[in-house]
């Protein structure tokens, strides 16, 4: 096979990593001269910035009024800890896990917790059989899975008369995917995913049936300050309204407002969901013309349009993993494409983040690099 022609033109912005992710195209670090810094975020324009951020996102997603948005510490991660430290235990707990992170949740409820919840774990690439979940329990899963480019297609499988709740990890989906709220007791997600924001802060929020438990049922174990989220049987409200439990970066909290006004610009959750579909269909072209890469994600109805899993199928590859290394290298060395190689968990390959942060046009110019170094490599 006859190596082509290495391209001319490179993609504008290199970065394709699932986290942190790109900034917006048009972002500038002076769009964070308003930020409050050096002030207290317990004075008012403290709490009117984190009060802005909560709303926005409200609004951007369209979560429904009567639902609780927090902003709490570390990220993803901690949003889970907190609701899985504080929710579980009331009722029956049933895992769902295609992936690294809906693993390590499994990890922390199994050993940490040590309840006896029953486990479903699909292989990278595929997902459990939604239909078989029994939602009397309570029910913890990620909606998009970010190590192996496998989501969950639709809310319909969740029934409305459920019993127990619905603890879902959406920090690759919001802002991508069309969420079901009325199907999603807690949700959470990062600033750092899919609108490109600073790290270390998460999401946390609740639908009514959510704070119902928080005010009713207390977990046997004991609870750090970062997690308790009620006070004598009451939701501490504040939370959800600007009053953090730790004190936030402010610097932060200016560049995820920016990012919000970057996505209203686009055309909102719509438009987010529509570029994180055009940079995905590149892609898909991309994989059709080629028959040496395939998604991770077999059945195209399961394929995550951020977190984009690739797999080289070529029968003269013999170290998977060190060819997929290779081609990852040779592609940052060149310029051309940041972080892209598939999570250390999850089989080799390629990992390419198609949020609506990243432009179409630097998806289509890093197409054909892929296809040279592949060849580069194959023909070394």
């Amino acid at each position: 096979m006859s190596i082509p022609a290495q391209p001319a033109i490179k993609p504008a912005n290199p970065r394709f990593s699932s986290g942190p992710c790109a900034k917006n195209p048009t972002y500038t670090l002076d769009a964070l001269s308003d930020a409050p810094l050096g002030r207290s975020h317990r004075a008012a324009i403290g709490k009117a910035k984190l009060k802005a951020a909560i709303e926005t996102t409200r609004d951007a997603l369209e979560i429904p009024a009567d639902y609780k948005i927090g902003i709490v510490p570390a990220s993803d991660t901690g949003a889970m800890e907190m609701a899985m430290w504080s929710l579980l235990g009331a009722r029956p707990v049933e895992m769902l896990a295609w992936e690294s992170f809906g693993a390590g949740w499994v990890t922390d409820v199994v050993k940490q917790l040590k309840l006896d919840a029953k486990v479903t774990v699909a292989d990278y690439g595929q997902i459990v059989d939604l239909n078989a979940v029994d939602f009397n329990a309570d029910v913890v899963f990620t909606w998009n899975g970010t190590t192996s480019g496998v989501r969950v297609p639709n809310g319909d499988f969740i029934p409305a008369n459920r019993q127990g709740l619905t603890i879902c990890d959406a920090t690759s989906a919001a802002f991508a995917m069309d969420l079901p709220w009325d199907k999603l007791d807690v949700t959470t997600f990062s600033w750092q995913k899919v609108l490109g924001g600073e790290a270390a802060h998460g999401m946390l929020i609740l639908s009514p049936r959510a704070v119902e438990r928080l005010e009713s049922y207390t977990p046997p174990w004991p609870l750090p300050k970062i997690f308790r989220l009620t006070k004598g049987g009451k939701l501490i409200d504040g939370i959800f309204s600007g009053a953090t439990i730790n004190t936030p970066s402010m610097l932060a909290v200016e560049d995820y407002l920016v990012a919000l006004d970057w996505a209203k610009s686009v055309g909102g959750l719509k438009g987010m969901i529509a570029r994180a579909d055009a940079n995905t269909a590149v892609i898909e072209a991309f994989v059709m013309e080629h028959d040496w890469i395939e998604f991770l994600a077999e059945d195209p109805a399961l394929r995550s349009n951020t977190s984009v899993c690739l797999k080289f199928t070529d029968s003269r590859i013999i170290d998977g993993a060190g060819f997929a290394k290779a081609v990852a290298k040779r592609l940052e060395d060149a310029g051309v494409a940041y972080d892209i190689g598939a999570y250390r968990d999850a089989p080799a390959g390629l990992r390419i983040w198609c949020g609506g942060t990243v432009e179409t046009a630097d998806v289509q110019a890093l197409m054909p690099w892929l296809d040279w170094v592949f060849n580069a490599e194959i023909n070394a």
